[in-house]
């Protein structure tokens, strides 16, 4: 038997997410986030390889906490992953210029930030897969400082394109982390706000640093660019509070990278900071981070010598 071709394959997800779309748009916000929320229960309990490196992921970063509640934050967490896909999918409906204020409540230092983004001072934001990540985007384009955000494509071209086309609908630019650099000096340079999803694992040729106790590797250009064109860093996010469809978004540092000299060294400080105020974000609320991300899958050089040295 021949097999499916990829592009068969690629049209086929994208119809069924747009015919997700199209249904959850037929019901009310809460009632899609009970089902999201449903599903996301039966996700965990069917995807063991994923459900295994949350498990692992949590116990390692909350050595003191008991095995019940890492397992009930894994699970919320798989049940907010499928809750925050339903919220994008219906996006346009959910937060706008006239309705964002109704589902954005503003938690520490977040008015320090908005001064910054309305003084049209350039600048960074190093965010995380944490909380409705999306909305806290959205929210900076309702409010007429769009952010550049940049990011993976993803491999289907199809849902790529629609998932562009949902994001930019605020005014909000995508732009390739790939090759990426120039564009984002010159997007700087225009005053723009540049968005990192900074919480991901960078390889080999990233900064080791500390999260949640543990070496995890991190992009450098995050620091690099704040040092080269001398633009501050906002460390925030927007999480889900009780009321399920309204976020806290809130700031847990705001660095002004003219307080370090230039160097690898400024560059690996302010890199470490900022991944310590994300990890204190994230502890706002845990149950609402991607755990299931490998983001401790690299490990820095001198943890692979002594694996080496011990076969």
């Amino acid at each position: 038997m021949r097999p499916v071709p990829q592009k068969v394959i690629w049209l086929l997800q994208y119809v069924a997410v747009r015919v997700v779309e199209m249904v959850l748009r037929c019901f009310p916000i809460k009632a899609n986030l009970a089902t999201a929320r449903y599903a996301g229960d039966v996700l965990y309990v069917l995807d063991r390889r994923h459900r295994k490196v949350a498990l692992g992921n949590l116990r390692a970063s909350f050595p003191g906490a008991s095995e019940k509640t890492i397992r009930r934050v894994a699970r919320q967490s798989f049940e907010h992953m499928i809750m925050v896909g339903a919220e994008f999918l219906c996006m346009p409906r959910l937060t706008h210029f006239n309705a964002f204020t109704r589902c954005v409540e503003f938690g520490p230092r977040l008015e320090d930030a908005l001064g910054l983004f309305a003084s049209k001072r350039p600048c960074i934001i190093a965010g995380a897969h944490f909380g409705n990540w999306e909305v806290a985007a959205y929210m900076l384009a309702s409010m007429g400082t769009p952010p550049t955000s940049v990011g993976r494509p993803l491999d289907n071209p199809y849902l790529d394109r629609h998932v562009r086309t949902l994001r930019e609908k605020t005014g909000q630019k995508i732009l390739s982390k790939f090759g990426m650099t120039g564009e984002a000096i010159d997007r700087l340079r225009e005053g723009a706000i540049l968005a990192f999803p900074a919480d991901q694992d960078a390889g080999r040729r990233g900064f080791f640093v500390e999260f949640f106790g543990r070496k995890a590797s991190a992009y450098k250009s995050i620091a690099y660019l704040a040092l080269e064109e001398g633009v501050p860093i906002v460390v925030g996010g927007a999480y889900r509070t009780e009321r399920l469809s309204v976020f806290r978004a809130m700031v847990t540092d705001i660095i002004d990278p003219t307080e370090y000299e230039e160097g690898v060294d400024a560059a690996i400080a302010i890199t470490q900071r900022y991944t310590k105020a994300l990890e204190r974000l994230i502890c706002y609320a845990p149950e609402q981070y991607l755990w299931v991300h490998r983001r401790w899958k690299t490990r820095p050089p001198e943890e692979r010598k002594a694996k080496a040295k011990a076969r």
